[in-house]
């Protein structure tokens, strides 16, 4: 539940980890006056220390090179509630940088976590009036988890696997058919990786032309495309020599791929599993 938290605060799976043992260590630390009940006295204190995080990165962010997406989580099994799995998506996790740390986590804790008023307010340390005002603000501004369509399991993966075909072919009509008419693709290079979008791709003949460009330009022999779950939604890890190059997410809907989130930025890659 901590590493939720705090990955779903920071989008990162490096800082989350960080945060979560730097809350142990507190905790180990603490006298038991301080630790009445060790489930909410953690939550607080990666709360806390994510609410921190995220107010020194908003500059990182804000100078950040090209779309900032965060970083990708192999999902083996897709959490238990409709909410935990909607919120672990791509598109979830960006709509959410556009809240204050402190909406962010009031929000999530609520929406999500399903905390109640009295309990968030002594983790952020506001009232409860305060806490039920930055949750309608936050709101306003990326609406309550709704339940996305997830893809039938069987259908997704033969997009994937057709995907994944059509660009090692370099087949522009069969992956224009793969796409929907609207879709936009997402690159999040960080200015490391050659190649990567620094606006949004949109519609479906350049998305796939952009594609395609990638394949041929940027990605080396001998590379391999595995399938993967990552964030809840199905996608593939490219890995070279058996270290990530890139991971690809889609959003499925209707039988097309309506978004790609594209991450080739490497330090956001470090925590995918290893190529065997």
């Amino acid at each position: 539940m901590l590493f939720s938290i705090a990955y779903r605060m920071l989008g990162s799976v490096m800082d989350a980890e960080d945060v979560v043992q730097d809350a142990y260590l507190r905790w180990q630390e603490a006298t038991e006056t301080d630790v009445r009940s060790p489930r909410a006295y953690l939550t607080t204190i990666v709360t806390r220390l994510a609410i921190n995080h995220l107010r020194a990165a908003r500059t990182k962010r804000e100078t950040y090179v090209g779309p900032w997406l965060p970083e990708p989580l192999v999902t083996e099994e897709t959490p238990d509630t409709v909410e935990l799995a909607e919120s672990l998506s791509m598109a979830f996790l960006v709509l959410l940088e556009r809240l204050s740390p402190i909406e962010r986590a009031v929000f999530l804790l609520h929406e999500v976590f399903e905390f109640e008023y009295a309990e968030i307010a002594r983790m952020v340390d506001k009232t409860e009036v305060n806490c039920r005002q930055l949750l309608a603000r936050a709101r306003r501004r990326v609406g309550a988890p709704g339940a996305r369509f997830k893809a039938d399991p069987v259908q997704a993966q033969r997009l994937t696997q057709r995907f994944t075909e059509a660009s090692v072919a370099g087949d522009l009509d069969g992956l224009v058919a793969l796409l929907a008419e609207d879709i936009t693709l997402w690159a999040d290079g960080g200015g490391k990786t050659p190649g990567a979008a620094l606006k949004p791709v949109r519609g479906a003949t350049p998305v796939a032309r952009f594609v395609l460009g990638v394949m041929r330009r940027f990605v080396p022999a001998g590379t391999t495309l595995r399938p993967a779950e990552i964030n809840g939604q199905p996608g593939f890890i490219a890995y070279v020599s058996g270290r990530a190059l890139s991971a690809l997410i889609f959003d499925i809907r209707d039988g097309r791929i309506h978004t790609i989130y594209a991450i080739g930025n490497p330090d956001k890659l470090q925590t995918l599993p290893a190529s065997s």
